[in-house]
């Protein structure tokens, strides 16, 4: 998968609520598809489809106990998501940080960032 199916699979992923809400019960530690399923008004095998999702997108690994089949947070691809939007983020805070500037000289205040300097 390249990195951009990647991202492209984890944003499919993280877009249902139900998938976020499982991956925050999954960021306090490993569950089965029963203990995932609990706090939802749907079935274990719905539970399981929105599993497969997640594990297709990389963000949830099954683990093999002797007797149970625990699922588990992966951190990696949530990383290269992160990763992808801070540069994003940082572009508009470029961005904004030189209208704030063109602005304070539009008005013949010093720009922001000189004051900030000091």
């Amino acid at each position: 998968m390249t990195s951009s199916q990647r991202l492209d699979a984890t944003f499919a992923a993280l877009a249902d609520p139900t998938r976020r809400a499982i991956l925050a019960r999954l960021a306090r530690g490993d569950a089965s598809v029963a203990e995932l399923a609990e706090p939802f008004a749907m079935s274990q095998p719905a539970i399981s489809k929105h599993l497969k999702v997640l594990e297709h997108a990389g963000l949830v690994s099954t683990a093999q106990d002797a007797q149970r089949r625990p699922r588990r947070l992966e951190g990696a691809r949530l990383g290269e998501a992160t990763a992808w939007l801070e540069e994003y983020r940082q572009f508009w805070e470029r961005r904004y940080r030189a209208l704030d500037d063109l602005l304070d000289e539009l008005q013949g205040k010093p720009s922001r960032s000189r004051r900030k300097r000091r």
